[in-house]
């Protein structure tokens, strides 16, 4: 394949504008803030139609707003009972927020959008600088319309402070492969994805083999100094993440909450076992049994998770080896060969894990791919468009188009009688187009820029109305999906797995019952299983105990402690609820703490009937 791309013509682009020169044109100008400002209404429009989005978090939230120890722990209510199941870095921001401008679904939900938008600045800010503005633009563009970006940016679960923390460790990583650059960058960049592991953990690590890559490839300095400069950033990385785990091991049990997550109130456990390694593996102890059922390279193209990722993967393939035969013969510190390196790395790396885990994964998991496939497409396009006088090049560029629209029929069919007009008119728009992008060399500039106009909306009408329409919708629950409206995964309210991933609403009697004498109680009441407390704590207002933890298969309290507790008159009542039988814990190696307690509370005290609710009053027993 021919390589006409000269690296100039990449670095122009960016290059400082002389006196007597003539600037970027107003288009390109104006195209950043308002590629910012479109991302925050989309972000930020009907928010508040969320709710508690995540009620497992958000009462985190209530709980570390009022309290700084549960804040620093990220526990589940101001009393200290037990985390949620992750590092809770993510919940930091939020808690702070909820603080200064008090517990409403706007305090919770609007520093995640701002997150968002921040993310695809620094993703512009980075593609513009290896290629230039036009492919910021496009990467941009991509990363905040593609739809489970719409969804997690607007909502509350880790993933959207990990995304942005992994944008920047790029961004950071790009800047250190420049010449003359500080070797601060890529001890910035660790500390970036070190913080991402406070947000995620293991996940964050994912973008790793890409980062080292591209400064190993394309960094100025001797090749001795690059394997010390990234060794002095892992050091960081290490330092960044590792240092909360320290603490919380070294900080005595008796005064913090037991490890959510953990079956041995270890925050090493967690991070490395039930939300690290086990992902992979499946052998998550405490956990409800493995996701594995889609397994293999189809995953992410699959009924479970192609509406929320897959519309522009393909795409972002195809961008990704075509940039990188054109940029081959290359000098070693190409930039734009650099920028490939690095989110091909992270693109390939985190989709073969994504597709491969036995363990429990989401469909929402997947936005981490988004900024990658966004880089991808930004960067491959733009220099296949630089180089379509190249009959490869225009088929390259034809036939990424033909792929995408004929997909994202496909996704939209899924959903047949949602915008059927829309499934007719995207691969006709996207054919056409590629037609055209096959004699794109030959045709006059004005032309040529329609023709990719054309194809560049062909191919992003499918997700960006399916992101509209996820923004337009109300999403709660424990497991959100894209799209028109949707609760958490699970069976409703009435089932296990409703009170395992839905939070109760209760009804005014019994939070009123909650609330009465709350102030003579450590803890109102307890529920197994954090999703029922976060319901019963956001509507009351006054801590409740999530035995057992997210799962209700965490051994805390145990038996014994909670005896101990409602001796001491630490908890007025215990709550009746379906997951007050389930034994899926200990047939998955977790504890079985929180059913003996039921069965204990149920040997011991009364059943009363508040308001539709069946709660015992630990205040009462049997006589």
């Amino acid at each position: 394949m021919t390589t006409t791309l000269a690296i100039p013509a990449a670095q122009a682009e960016t290059a400082p504008i002389r006196r007597g020169q003539r600037g970027p044109s107003v288009p390109t100008r104006l195209g950043f803030p308002l590629l910012l400002v479109a991302t925050a209404v989309l972000y930020l429009w009907n928010l508040a139609s969320n709710g508690w989005a995540n009620a497992f978090y958000t009462a985190a939230a209530q709980a570390g707003a009022s309290n700084w120890t549960a804040m620093l722990f990220g526990s589940s209510d101001a009393a200290n009972a037990i985390t949620v199941d992750k590092i809770p870095a993510a919940l930091w921001i939020i808690d702070l927020s909820v603080r200064l401008f008090g517990l409403n679904p706007w305090s919770v939900l609007v520093p995640q959008a701002l997150e968002g938008v921040a993310a695809v600045g620094l993703l512009y800010a980075a593609v513009h600088r290896a290629v230039g503005p036009g492919a910021g633009l496009l990467a941009g563009a991509v990363l905040a319309l593609t739809p489970v970006a719409a969804l997690i940016f607007r909502f509350n679960n880790p993933d959207a402070l990990l995304v942005l923390l992994l944008v920047l460790g790029a961004y950071c990583v790009q800047r250190a492969c420049e010449k003359d650059a500080s070797r601060w960058w890529l001890v910035a960049a660790g500390a970036a994805v070190g913080f991402g592991f406070l947000a995620k953990m293991l996940q964050a690590f994912l973008v790793l083999p890409g980062f080292a890559a591209a400064y190993l490839t394309a960094g100025h300095r001797p090749l001795s100094r690059r394997i010390a400069d990234l060794a002095i950033a892992a050091l960081a990385v290490a330092v960044s993440g590792g240092w909360y785990l320290a603490l919380v091991e070294i900080w005595p049990e008796s005064s913090r909450p037991y490890i959510g997550g953990s079956q041995h109130n270890s925050i090493i456990e967690l991070a490395l076992g039930y939300n690290g390694l086990g992902r992979l593996t499946g052998n998550e102890t405490g956990g409800l049994g493995n996701l594995s059922h889609d397994v293999g390279w189809g995953r992410l193209l699959g009924v479970g998770m192609g509406l929320d990722i897959a519309w522009l993967l393909p795409a972002a393939i195809v961008c990704l080896v075509a940039g990188l035969i054109l940029r081959r013969r290359a000098p070693r510190t190409d930039p734009a060969r650099a920028a490939l390196i690095l989110w091909g790395g992270w693109l390939v790396v985190s989709a073969v894990v994504f597709s491969y885990a036995g363990g429990i994964i989401h469909s929402y998991y997947t936005v981490a791919l988004a900024p990658a496939i966004g880089a991808c497409i930004g960067i491959g396009s733009t220099l296949l468009w630089r180089n379509r006088v190249d009959v490869r090049s225009a088929t390259a560029m034809a036939g990424a188009v033909v792929v995408t629209t004929v997909l994202a029929a496909v996704l939209l069919a899924r959903h047949a009688e949602w915008l059927p007009w829309l499934r007719a008119i995207v691969p006709v728009g996207g054919v056409g187009a590629a037609v055209l992008l096959l004699v794109s060399g030959r045709l006059r500039p004005a032309v040529a820029r329609a023709v990719a106009a054309v194809a560049i909306a062909s191919c992003l009408a499918g997700p960006a109305a399916y992101s509209v329409t996820t923004a337009a919708a109300s999403h709660t629950g424990a497991i959100p999906n894209v799209g028109p409206a949707h609760h958490a995964f699970g069976g409703g309210a009435g089932s296990v797995l409703g009170g395992l991933l839905d939070s109760p609403k209760p009804r005014s009697g019994l939070l009123e019952a909650l609330a009465r004498d709350a102030d003579h109680y450590t803890w109102a009441a307890a529920v197994i299983g954090s999703n029922n407390a976060a319901g019963y704590q956001l509507s009351s207002g006054v801590p409740v105990m999530a035995v057992g933890g997210f799962n209700g298969t965490d051994p805390a309290p145990t038996l014994e402690e909670f005896e101990n507790y409602v001796t001491a008159g630490r908890i007025h009542y215990f709550i009746h609820d379906r997951m007050m039988t389930s034994h899926w814990g200990s047939s998955h190696g977790g504890s079985h703490e929180a059913v003996d307690i039921a069965t204990w509370v149920q040997a011991h005290y009364p059943p009363v009937t508040i308001d539709g609710s069946v709660v015992y009053d630990l205040s009462r027993p049997n006589s």
